[in-house]
């Protein structure tokens, strides 16, 4: 498989696709597969360079081979120079999705400056706010209700190989997301054995509306963030939580502040130090005031970092000047 490359400098991708944001790529050799929308994707990073390969092709529903079966060959700092450069239409793509345009180091320099946020900005350096398409986005988020990420992965992978197109990426096979209309087209008790419970429901019921157009996700794009989260809230399935991720992870909507049980945790015991009456508009009103426009950048780090370091009483100083 020929590999192209792009430019990604201050980009950390393996720390990106595993910091909870999106749920289906998997690791193959030095890099990860995927799909970006329709098209199957591999991607490795090496230093400062992507390297990837992109197909749209369906292929026919043949006998069921080993997912993944193929590992592209990585490319060596000795052999990067050679591969060709990416075609504009790959490039664009893939730098969109993980979103290379952002101005990282100017995000992460309008963290507040305190201990907890120090050590997650120092612990993520790299990671990026992934731009995902919006229906898949959303359904994966309805799909995360009490939920932890490892189980989320499990009921992705379910969906797409019950319900998506099957793909190939240099003679490896891949599933896409299914549409709102094939999953619409369903029923609950299919859904259920993908593992959802009784989230298949409310992903059923939304599916319906956005396959008949009467939620209609890409004109909500020019909602200002008030009337895109009332809009969301009003889905199946979709409460504060689930409407934050969505306006984050594929609206774009950076100052949008997803609150779950571990950064509840986090601004409850770094940040609220001594309260006993916390109220969860309270939270949020607290984030938006003190992590400011890059947010949801900020609750990402603060996310990937509790999650990965295991620490739920962490020996961090806390932040009680603010109480």
């Amino acid at each position: 498989m020929k590999l192209i490359q792009i430019a990604a400098p201050d980009f950390d991708l393996e720390k990106t696709l595993n910091s909870g944001q999106v749920f289906h790529w998997e690791k193959v050799g030095t890099g990860f597969c995927g799909t970006i929308g329709e098209s199957a994707v591999y991607v490795a990073q090496l230093g400062n360079v992507l390297q990837t390969k992109m197909e749209g092709g369906v292929v026919r529903r043949r006998a069921r081979h080993q997912l993944f079966r193929k590992v592209p060959r990585p490319m060596t700092a000795a052999t990067a120079g050679s591969r060709q450069l990416a075609p504009p239409s790959v490039a664009r793509v893939v730098t969109r999705y993980f979103a290379l345009d952002h101005p990282l180091e100017e995000i992460c320099s309008s963290f507040p400056r305190d201990p907890i946020m120090n050590a997650a900005r120092d612990f993520c350096r790299g990671l990026r706010i992934i731009r995902q398409p919006k229906w898949e986005c959303l359904a994966t988020f309805i799909c995360s209700s009490m939920k932890q990420v490892k189980h989320i992965r499990h009921i992705s992978r379910a969906l797409r190989q019950r319900f998506g197109e099957k793909k190939q990426i240099g003679g490896d096979e891949i599933f896409s997301f299914p549409s709102s209309g094939r999953l619409a087209r369903t029923s609950e008790s299919e859904l259920r054995k993908c593992g959802l419970g009784y989230r298949a429901r409310n992903l059923l019921e939304t599916a319906k509306l956005v396959a008949s157009g009467e939620a209609d996700l890409d004109s909500w794009s020019a909602l200002s963030d008030r009337q895109l989260r009332e809009q969301l809230c009003e889905l199946p399935g979709v409460g504060m939580k689930v409407a934050n991720c969505v306006m984050l992870f594929a609206y774009e909507r950076i100052a949008a502040f997803p609150i779950d049980v571990w950064i509840e945790r986090v601004l409850r015991e770094k940040y609220f130090v001594g309260r006993r009456k916390v109220t969860g508009q309270m939270l949020a009103d607290f984030a938006a005031n003190y992590f400011g426009a890059h947010g949801g950048y900020a609750q990402q780090y603060l996310f990937h970092h509790v999650r990965m370091t295991g620490k739920r009483k962490s020996r961090s100083p806390s932040i009680n000047q603010f109480h």
